[in-house]
């Protein structure tokens, strides 16, 4: 059965296929030893106003610092596996402690949190659904509370400031945003009128699928909701780690930018690429212990 898709989803298509072959040939040239040129080479296109530059207009306001999540009030369990991880073994150096920490966090992260992602990119409809999945498979309450916080503070800051522009008007980003816009008002309408008590059934604003519905009624492709969620969870532990005087702003900045880095998180969400959500789960036992131990903490800088 043929889907029938808009001009404009027709050309975005079309636009993301050259630009994805420019790019392959391009790469073929370089790993070959030539000179990008001749017929193996075609020269980007032209600038001009395309859905993947509008696109790419929402991936930059999603993945600024600035947006007010509160992510950087915590630090993913850094602070408590510091606390529990002194003294250092021998030659082991804090960084090199850190970096590891770091790899195990966005393990754990793709892997508890990408299936949840994708799938309601891929299935807005089901977001209260999701939500409350997610609820029932997250057994570290600490956990738990900070994915509810961010969630909640996501639908604020679509309420208050991306609505006006992503809802309607030039910006609406196809059918399926104007039916996520749907879903979204009537999650939120939901979660206004149920109370905060731990035995309410109703939903409970976690993060992940939130992240993933209000990607896609921003225009954001399924590659970029996912890398771009990871890339902000690096940020933060990342931040966390120069609050905590593990390393400094430059250092930081070195082990945000560096390929190895990239090369983590891509491998992670090509792994959770098709992982259903019935699968999704903790692969790092020990982040659980940290992240929960974090606020029995006889002091500590973090919220909990």
């Amino acid at each position: 059965m043929v889907t029938k898709s808009s001009p404009r989803d027709l050309e975005k298509e079309i636009f993301d296929l050259e630009d994805r072959l420019q790019n392959a040939k391009t790469r073929l040239a370089l790993s070959s030893g030539q000179e990008p040129g001749g017929d193996s080479y075609l020269p980007p296109p032209p600038y001009q106003e395309t859905d993947s530059l509008l696109s790419s207009h929402a991936l930059f306001l999603l993945s600024d610092s600035a947006l007010p999540l509160g992510s950087f009030a915590y630090s993913s369990g850094l602070e408590s596996y510091l606390a529990h991880n002194k003294p250092l073994p021998p030659k082991v150096t804090p960084v090199a402690s850190f970096q590891r920490f770091l790899k195990l966090s966005i393990t754990s992260m793709a892997s508890t949190s990408i299936p949840y992602v994708l799938a309601a990119y891929r299935h807005p409809e089901d977001l209260e659904t999701l939500d409350n999945d997610m609820d029932a498979s997250t057994p570290c309450v600490v956990a738990q509370r900070a994915s509810i916080a961010q969630g909640r503070a996501l639908l604020g800051v679509w309420e208050r400031a991306f609505r006006g522009t992503y809802a309607s008007g030039p910006f609406l980003a196809g059918v399926a945003a104007a039916r996520a816009v749907k879903t979204v008002e009537a999650f939120s309408d939901a979660l206004k009128s149920c109370s905060d008590a731990a035995d309410d059934l109703g939903p409970k604003g976690h993060f992940a699928p939130i992240w993933g519905i209000v990607c896609l009624i921003m225009g954001m492709d399924a590659r970029q909701t996912a890398y771009v969620f990871m890339l902000n969870h690096a940020k933060a532990v990342l931040s966390a780690a120069v609050r905590a005087s593990v390393m400094g702003p430059y250092q930081a900045q070195a082990i945000l930018a560096s390929k190895d880095l990239q090369d983590i998180i891509i491998e992670r969400i090509d792994r959770e690429w098709n992982t259903p959500v019935e699968d999704a789960g903790q692969v790092v036992p020990p982040l659980d212990l940290w992240v929960g131990r974090h606020e029995l903490l006889y002091s500590r800088i973090f919220n909990s």
